[in-house]
């Protein structure tokens, strides 16, 4: 009973509302004209759908309850943009009479006369500014210019400075652990290939981990408990004809599977306490320390002239996987992450070169956007160089004075997968590329974009 009341209430509540929001809209035209009538038309009804979300009863076990509220709220955003602005002052030709100076009456036979105009008038006011996607195109390059080009001396010292301590680590490698068979350590990073670095100041430093074909296997994440097909478990095979200690990496394993936890935790107490950093740093003219707090393998370098990031990735290379010893967070361990670095920057490289394209210029820009913003960072990187790549099947002209308009495809393709929750990888349509992305943080990405689909300013402007 107490619930039938409780219900009743509710409904009569929102009865007189609407009673009121009809009662407006009904003399809306009388009071404020036809373009006033559909200004409060509008905005009243974004408001109505609102409070009908807030007051309606949810669905707790539909799951796309919540991705239906999102989509909705993202329209009505555009529903009150949408909304006609109320001009300040009426223009002359709108009024039913010229406007005349009260110092001078017009004579009778006048007072039609100033419709008719015998000169043709002075520029209109809509030409003397420039297009929009033109004035959109000036303002990136303006950005990108003034924004994401990274000084050349930084460009050119900070991967020397990697570069030489990437010699005196493989050196160490060799000496303290010569019966594992490392490869030779390179660099890798968007500073090096050109796909979106906003300052020189982190590079990856990519340390191939060399095992035996005939004794480890690939197993794919979807067939684990995991079920991410972005990881990979690397097993150890044929135990009862290749016993334990036959594969140097045999030291890793952990239940039949070589541990990207244990390889990292080895390499992460050599980094600490094995390597005498100060002497190298001082040889090097900086200073060099190793992150102790992270989970990553990571040494801060300081320089007189840059500040530099560096980021040690074991790397396994098998059946053409590139994988990294980059497990997900939690409490799963063993598994290596799929990368895709390498084949993005390779087709990206290759469309562009293949019509003259932009696309390179475009993903430094988003790439610089997105990094700097506080909701769009984790969009940075692989994301959108995958949504670049699906564009590129559907839309050929890439050339750089369509620069404007592919960004805002980009953005508007975003704000879909957004919507989706689910971003394809280009290179497996089985991987989800938001998956590890909460609920939340979509939601405000995908507000922030919409918003700044109609206003692309919102993103260009600093942060």
């Amino acid at each position: 009973m107490a619930e039938f009341t409780r219900q009743r209430g509710k409904r009569q509540e929102d009865g007189g509302l609407g009673s009121v929001l009809d009662l407006l809209l009904a003399n809306a035209r009388l009071v404020l004209g036809v373009s006033g009538a559909a200004v409060l038309a509008i905005a009243t009804l974004a408001v109505k759908r609102l409070i009908d979300r807030a007051t309606s009863p949810r669905d707790e076990d539909d799951p796309k309850a919540e991705q239906k509220t999102v989509e909705e709220s993202w329209q009505d955003l555009a529903l009150i943009k949408a909304t006609p602005k109320t001009p300040k002052k009426q223009r002359r030709e709108d009024l039913s009479e010229p406007l005349l100076s009260p110092a001078q009456p017009p004579a009778p036979g006048e007072a039609r006369e100033p419709r008719v105009c015998s000169a043709p008038p002075e520029t209109p006011r809509v030409e003397a500014s420039p297009p929009r996607c033109l004035m959109l195109q000036e303002k990136l390059l303006s950005h990108y210019r003034s924004r994401l080009a990274v000084p050349e001396a930084q460009a050119s010292l900070a991967p020397q400075l990697a570069r030489s301590i990437c010699t005196q680590l493989q050196n160490f490698l060799r000496s303290k652990f010569p019966e594992l068979p490392f490869g030779s350590l390179f660099l890798s990073g968007p500073l090096l290939d050109g796909l979106g670095a906003l300052a020189a100041d982190h590079i990856h430093l990519m340390l191939p981990v060399v095992l035996d074909a005939t004794l480890w296997s690939l197993i794919p994440g979807e067939d684990t408990v995991v079920r991410n097909p972005q990881y990979w478990l690397i097993k150890r095979t044929d135990l009862e004809y290749f016993p334990r200690g036959r594969s140097p990496w045999d030291r890793f394993i952990v239940g039949r599977y070589l541990s990207s936890n244990a390889l990292s935790e080895t390499l992460h107490k050599m980094l600490v306490a094995s390597i005498n950093w100060p002497a190298i740093g001082s040889l090097l003219g900086s200073v060099i320390h190793p992150v102790v707090a992270s989970q990553e393998l990571k040494l801060e370098v300081k320089h007189d002239q840059v500040e530099l990031s560096i980021t040690l990735f074991p790397v396994v290379e098998m059946e053409d996987k590139v994988l990294l010893a980059a497990p997900p967070e939690g409490l799963v361990e063993n598994l290596w992450l799929e990368s895709f670095y390498r084949a993005e920057v390779s087709k990206v490289k290759e469309l562009d070169a293949g019509d003259s394209g932009a696309r390179q210029h475009c993903l430094c820009i988003l790439n610089g956007i997105c990094k700097s913003h506080p909701a769009l960072h984790k969009l940075s990187g692989s994301p959108l160089t995958h949504v670049v790549l699906h564009l590129s099947a559907t839309s050929s002209d890439w050339a750089e004075e369509s620069l404007a308009d592919r960004f805002q495809q980009v953005l508007e393709e975003l704000v879909g997968y957004l919507e989706k929750g689910v971003l394809p990888s280009y290179f497996n349509h089985k991987i989800n590329l938001f998956g590890e992305l909460l609920e939340e943080e979509i939601d405000e990405m995908g507000f922030t974009l919409y918003r700044a689909i109609s206003e692309p300013d919102l993103l260009l402007k600093e942060k």
